[in-house]
């Protein structure tokens, strides 16, 4: 891929109606910061003037997905690599109308700028609800969480091509989002890899990796990725994969989050994605030490104890049955909104 310049502004870009330039930009980002009325308009102020500095780094906070959470420089040029490959992957062209509803605060936010930036997109700023497509606009593209996705079932169609990312799409989710006519990616990355290095339609199993990126698996089964351009080193996760070839691989479940039940190996989410039609409160099985069985798995559910039916285990197999149900007021949680398993199982 070729370097292009972070000051530089593609010509057809425009930000809520209007084309800017990077003076522009920068005013807007000052007015955003000191006259923003709403919350997500200083975050992106603060990117914005970030981007536009003399430095050729930008500074994150990693989610925590290949280790402990810390703060990460990223390298502008790769940003502006990662964006190239996304607008070739999905075929993004200049000039075409997106909505940008995602925090800016993290990656996948703040590549949504750089994205319309370097792509010259035509993009609407609004803020980051749940219910985020205005009802008289229609788009081209748009970037969700699947709790947006979720709440905008009705709205959806307004939007040609929609990606999701930041958590996995449930088995109900998915159903209901094949229906539509909207064409809908699962994305698969981290702020290690600058957002998404592959994608699927909803409903796929496999992943295909965007260009210029390699994959392989360590001796764990867990994915390693070699995104050339977008990292400087290779990036061990600790996502169990199944490599298919050099440009697919099907996701199993995390490496730590592995119970071993009596010599078994079970895979937490493939377990929920088989609960997920069947228990509408958020739940998720852990592992817990057993004497006899090593672990065996438990079923941890939010809120107050109910009856469950043995017909809610009907699609698991006699291993994914959990030995034990157990209910918890309230799921203790990340300021992403991510379940913490282990914090809300000593609660429980």
């Amino acid at each position: 891929m070729n370097n292009i310049d972070y000051h530089f502004v593609h010509p057809a870009f425009k930000l809520n109606g209007f084309h800017l330039n990077e003076d522009d930009l920068n005013r807007i980002a000052y007015s955003f910061i000191k006259e923003g009325d709403l919350p997500f308009e200083k975050a992106v102020g603060d990117f914005l003037l970030d981007w536009f500095d003399q430095k050729d780094y930008i500074e994150m906070q990693t989610s925590g997905t290949t280790g402990v959470p810390k703060l990460i420089r990223v390298d502008k040029q790769a940003m502006i690599h990662s964006a190239m490959a996304t607008g070739e992957f999905f075929d993004l062209p200049a000039g075409i109308r997106v909505l940008h509803c995602l925090p800016t605060q993290f990656v996948a936010g703040k590549m949504m700028l750089v994205r319309a930036l370097i792509l010259g997109w035509d993009m609407d700023l609004v803020a980051p609800t749940s219910t985020p497509i205005p009802s008289d606009q229609n788009y081209d593209f748009a970037a969700m969480v699947p709790l947006q996705a979720q709440h905008s079932l009705e709205r959806l169609h307004q939007v040609k091509k929609v990606i999701l990312g930041g958590a996995k799409v449930s088995q109900a989710l998915s159903e209901q989002l094949q229906a539509l006519p909207t064409k809908i990616y699962e994305t698969y990355g981290m702020t290690e890899t600058i957002t998404h290095i592959a994608a699927k339609r909803v409903g796929e199993e496999a992943f295909t990796v965007l260009p210029n990126v390699r994959i392989s698996e360590d001796d764990r089964h867990c994915l390693v990725i070699d995104p050339y351009v977008i990292c400087d080193e290779p990036v061990v996760t600790n996502d169990v994969v199944k490599v298919l070839d050099e440009t697919h691989f099907i996701w199993l479940g995390r490496y730590d989050n592995v119970i071993n039940s009596g010599g078994v190996k079970l895979f937490p989410e493939q377990i929920e994605e088989k609960l997920s039609s069947k228990i509408s409160q958020r739940f998720f099985v852990k592992g817990v030490p057993d004497e006899e069985l090593g672990e065996k798995l438990v079923l941890v559910i939010e809120g107050e104890p109910i009856t469950i039916d043995e017909e809610v285990f009907k699609k698991l197999n006699k291993f994914e049955k959990p030995k034990e149900i157990l209910f918890v007021p309230k799921f203790a949680e990340t300021v992403s909104g991510k379940i913490i398993r282990d914090k809300t199982l000593e609660e429980a």
